[in-house]
Parts: C-alpha cells; sequence; structure tokens
C-alpha cells in the first residue's frame, strides 16, 4: 500500500488548502536534498512530501484521491478514467455478472483501457512531459482598517503597517543561489516512478520541475523565494465606504516568484458608530434639539453637518419628531453620483430648572390646546 498522502504531510483529512500549504512548506524545508545532502531517507521523505502535495494542492486531484485513493493515481487523475472505473465499479457489484477479478473484457467492457495511456509506453512525449515551474503570481493580502462615521463621509488617508512576504534580495525570488547541478531527487533525469509493477506512473520530478538541474537553495528563504516583512502602506480611502466595503490597492501583496508579478491588497471598511448620527444607507439622520419657542414660533438656527455648518428653518408650529430634510448633506454614493440626504428629526425641549415665571408661561399654553392631547391613544 502507498502512503496515505495526508499522513505524509501530518494533516487531517479536512485541512484547508491553507493548513496543506504551511505544513509542506514547513517539512520541505527541512527534507530538503540540499540542506541534507546524503542522506538518502530526507532524500525519499522529500519525494514523499512532494507527491502528497502535487496531489493535495490541486482540489480536483485532491477529490479523486479521496475517492479513490491509491488508485487515483493510475488513472492519472483523469475524471473521465474515473467515470469508467465507476461505471466498471457498478457493473462489477451486480450480482447479475459483469467484470470479475483482473483485467478484462467481460460484459463489453474493457477495464484495461482506464489505465492504457499511463502505462509508460509514451516516454517523455507523453501526457505526463515535465514541465518546468514558471512565474507564479503573488497571492492577495486582505486586511481591516477602521474608519470614523466622519471619515466614511469626507473620504481620508490612512498609513498602516502591513506583513507582507517580499521578494528575496540574495535569490531575486527564484528561491536558489549558485550555480545549477544535477537534481539529487531524480538523478538529473527530471522524472520519478511511482508505484510497482504495469502500473508504474512517471511523474515530473516535483524538485526540479522537470528539468533535470538545481541550485543551491537560497540560505536567506529557505528556497520560497519571498521573506516576511513588514511594510507602511499609505492608502486613500474613498467617500462613501460602509460596513464591509472594500479598497483594493493593486500589487501591494505578496510578492510573485519566479519574476510572477505580486497580488493585491484589500482593505475591509469598518465604520464606527457616531454617538449623534445614524446612518441608513447614503442617509443620515441626527436629532436637533429646540426650545418651545422655536418649536411654536418657527426658528433660523445653525446646524453642523460633515462638510460644514448650514442654517436651518424650523417652521412654526413643529411638533416633536418632526423630520427636516437638508438635500444632498448625506454620505457621497460609493459607486456612481449624488449623494444622500440628511434628516434632523426635531426634540422639543423644555426647561430643566424653570423658574416660577416660566412655570406661570407654560400653565398659561394650556387654554390653548384643543381637546385631550391623548385622545387618540388607543391599544
Amino acid at each position: 500500500m502507498a502512503e496515505d498522502y495526508y499522513r505524509v504531510l501530518g494533516v487531517a483529512r479536512t485541512a484547508s488548502q491553507d493548513e496543506i500549504k504551511k505544513a509542506y512548506r514547513k517539512l520541505a524545508r527541512k527534507h530538503h536534498p540540499d540542506v541534507n545532502q546524503g542522506n538518502k531517507a530526507a532524500e525519499e521523505k522529500f519525494k514523499q512530501l512532494s507527491a502528497a502535495f502535487e496531489v493535495l494542492s490541486d482540489p480536483k486531484k485532491r477529490a479523486l484521491y479521496d475517492e479513490f485513493g491509491e488508485d487515483a493515481a493510475k488513472m492519472g487523475f483523469d475524471p473521465k478514467k474515473a467515470d469508467a472505473y465507476r461505471a466498471y465499479r457498478d457493473q462489477a457489484s451486480r450480482p447479475s455478472g459483469g467484470p470479475g477479478g483482473g483485467f478484462g473484457s467481460e460484459g463489453g467492457f474493457d477495464f484495461g483501457d482506464i489505465f492504457g495511456d499511463i502505462f509508460n509506453r509514451a516516454g517523455d512525449s507523453g501526457p505526463f512531459r515535465a514541465r518546468a515551474e514558471g512565474p507564479t503570481r503573488g497571492e492577495d493580502l486582505h486586511s481591516r482598517v477602521r474608519v470614523s462615521l466622519r471619515e466614511a463621509v469626507t473620504g481620508t488617508e490612512r498609513t498602516l503597517a502591513i506583513d507582507r512576504p517580499e521578494e528575496c534580495k540574495k535569490c531575486h525570488g527564484t528561491g536558489h543561489v549558485g550555480k545549477p547541478k544535477a537534481c539529487p531527487t531524480c538523478g538529473g533525469t527530471g522524472r520519478l516512478k511511482q508505484g510497482r509493477g504495469p502500473l508504474s506512473l512517471s511523474t515530473p520530478c516535483p524538485n526540479c520541475g522537470g528539468t533535470g538541474k538545481v541550485a543551491p537553495v537560497c540560505d536567506v528563504c529557505g528556497g520560497e523565494g519571498v521573506v516576511e516583512n513588514t511594510v507602511r502602506v499609505t492608502v486613500k480611502i474613498p467617500p462613501g465606504v460602509q460596513n464591509g466595503s472594500q479598497v483594493r490597492l493593486p500589487g501591494q501583496g505578496a510578492a510573485g516568484t519566479l519574476g510572477g508579478p505580486p497580488g493585491d491588497l484589500y482593505l475591509e471598511t469598518e465604520v464606527e458608530p457616531h454617538p449623534l448620527v445614524r446612518r441608513d444607507g447614503d442617509d443620515l439622520t441626527m436629532e436637533l434639539p429646540v426650545t418651545i419657542p422655536e418649536a411654536m414660533s418657527g426658528a433660523e438656527v445653525r446646524v453642523p453637518t460633515f462638510s460644514g455648518d448650514v442654517t436651518v428653518s424650523v417652521p412654526a408650529g413643529s411638533q416633536a419628531g418632526r423630520k427636516l430634510r437638508l438635500k444632498g448633506q448625506g454620505v457621497p454614493a460609493l459607486k456612481g453620483n449624488g449623494r444622500g440626504d440628511l434628516y434632523l428629526e426635531l426634540k422639543v425641549l423644555v426647561p430643566e430648572r424653570p423658574s416660577a415665571e416660566a412655570k406661570a408661561a407654560a400653565e398659561a399654553l394650556r387654554p390653548a390646546y384643543r381637546g385631550d392631547v391623548r385622545s387618540a391613544l388607543r391599544l
């Protein structure tokens, strides 16, 4: 039985792609042939790690491996062969007959066809021709940034400290330094054999990418071509952002390898609540305190907005809870033109420590009310 790939990498069968990648990188650095020259056990372990990672890092190959185990490699991880294998297996399980043990063509189905083109008949010109690894784009990075409601309305600028992988200066992102030599993993052939007997499988060497040659591993980045670094990034937060909005910074993500372009940096905004202003989409609502005389007789009052103070007319006879609309004083639309409105909700205040004269004036108002002000209350 072949070694279980999950056990080789030391991860659970439910491991995420990120967990698989981290486990492989850690073990590959430890058992790399350039770090363990002359150690056959480490060389064999590295082969197993590379073979396991090649399968488990590919979601499609991983799904077939989870279903068929080592037989998935014999099928070349070909979905069509997998379908044929399922059909054969289903037919074989029927009590009425069908293919029996071993390979054959009983029942009109040739099981040998499933594996026909993975026998090493095609040589280097076959479907598993070695292909050197090329430039790889860097990973996208994600971070969060908190802004006030004022900053969300007017826009702002932030300078953030970001931890990101950057190109190794010593090896210039290649992961190797020095003069190339024959790959110790494949002996310079560029290919490895997996399995035994007639179902042996020839695949490109994962250590040299099928080229047959490798250079010494860079001692700074451990062969990864990138090193972790903390950088300061200045970003402009546009007006109109809300909770969950993403600001994209092209090229500010992780560095690529082998000359590949860097990824992008995505900043997710979190807008802090404001003590006085509520937000509903692009509209804002704020309570506006007014006095009894202002509500009764009307008044011109100064009101602060995020774009400066404005003068607002309070209509005579305004009741508590009445809303005054200030068009275009809300939040700018993040995508497109225009902006929301600011609604002022009147809050009529009575004096906190009324004098005897104020109380007398209030009593004088009683006759002005027509009937019971709570007559409409019904539950």
